[in-house]
């Protein structure tokens, strides 16, 4: 039986897309395979369960041109990487492939243009990325996150589908779960998101900007963070100082229920965290990473933030003191988290992965339809 071959980055961002993908097609009775490199093989099992998709993990490597030795060892492993993904590609008689952007997933979309397979990218962010740029005027078709995607050269434009961000079926589920702010009284929920991979300013500035507020409120936080692990301790212990109720963790299995639990979120905004947050209709403060390219993450921050389903801080705003004065106003004010909470929900796609897998079928069907 042939495969849909799926090929992923090596981070959350690209591999949770794929992974919802996955279980649309598999629904439809598909074979797929995943081929990614080293490190989005550690997330196969959280995205797609122990066995569902084979996985085979491939060299890659990122560009950097500042540093020629280290971009000569990349252009040797993406040579190395095709010609694997080529062999790879014959073996499980690839149909189609299907790239989720990053460096990893070039050598397995070059393998699949060299064969004349039928291509398809998507992308996640609201700026076409590098890998996505270069493959994009060759591929078959492009699916797209966000209307208005940036840095879609005509040829792209014109062969782009919006689809939405797929988010796996336990976030989907979250949209049928009506946002509830806190009560009076009652407890406060936060959940802190740094990304697949941490982030180090979310230890430092939510547990000072926390034990700031008044001594009647702390007792009422319940605080779910993803910290990096060497952050875990510090962290906790700053806590317990402030008397406030936390769950720390590198990684959130049950994401879904935290995010349903959430009465507010702080988090980064990689393009899968924004699309989970639409779909999920519940409400953020965004702290879009300031070294991201092509300020991608800002660019994702204002699909929510200018519908009013979201609040922007930058990395420079982000201190313990701004944040302190937001998490009070919205205490004091809750219906400030139900509009945002309403407003995200009007642009989350709950459908994405479902119209991606239209895309890949249609693809298939036209494949078909030409077939000698």
């Amino acid at each position: 039986m042939s495969a849909v071959v799926l090929a992923a980055g090596g981070t959350g961002g690209h591999v949770f897309p794929a992974a919802a993908l996955a279980e649309a097609l598999l629904a439809r009775g598909r074979r797929l395979a995943l081929i990614t490199d080293a490190r989005g093989d550690t997330y196969r099992t959280a995205a797609f369960g122990a066995d569902a998709v084979e996985a085979h993990p491939i060299r890659a490597a990122t560009f950097a041109p500042a540093r020629p030795l280290a971009s000569i060892r990349g252009l040797y492993d993406v040579v190395a990487g095709t010609l694997a993904s080529r062999g790879l590609l014959n073996r499980l008689k690839a149909c189609a492939v299907v790239g989720f952007g990053g460096y990893p997933s070039l050598p397995p979309m070059l393998a699949a243009l060299a064969a004349g397979l039928p291509t398809i990218i998507h992308e996640q962010n609201a700026v076409l990325g590098r890998v996505n740029r270069l493959l994009a005027p060759h591929v078959t078709r492009l699916a797209l996150s966000l209307a208005g995607t940036r840095r879609l050269g005509r040829t792209a434009q014109a062969k782009s589908t919006i689809t939405g961000n797929p988010v796996r079926e336990t976030i989907r589920a979250v949209s049928d779960i009506p946002y509830r702010g806190p009560e009076a009284g009652g407890p406060i929920r936060l959940l802190v998101l740094g990304g697949s991979q941490g982030a180090a300013i979310f230890s430092a500035v939510v547990p000072e900007a926390l034990s700031g507020l008044a001594s009647d409120v702390r007792p009422r936080l319940a605080v779910v963070q993803q910290c990096q692990p060497h952050d875990v301790d510090r962290v906790r212990a700053l806590y317990e100082e402030a008397a406030i109720s936390a769950e720390l963790a590198p990684f959130m299995v049950d994401l879904a229920d935290r995010l349903a639990e959430a009465h507010l979120v702080v988090a980064r905004a990689g393009a899968s965290t924004v699309a989970e947050l639409a779909v999920a209709g519940r409400p953020a403060v965004l702290v879009p990473l300031a070294g991201a390219t092509d300020a991608h993450q800002a660019a994702n921050a204002a699909s929510l933030v200018d519908v009013g389903g979201a609040w922007l801080m930058t990395q420079a705003e982000f201190t313990p003191d701004a944040l302190k004065a937001h998490v009070e106003r919205v205490i004091a004010t809750p219906d400030l988290l139900a509009g945002a909470a309403a407003a995200a929900r009007t642009t989350g796609r709950p459908d994405a992965a479902e119209r991606l897998a239209d895309l890949v079928e249609r693809l298939l069907a036209g494949v078909a339809e030409t077939a000698p």
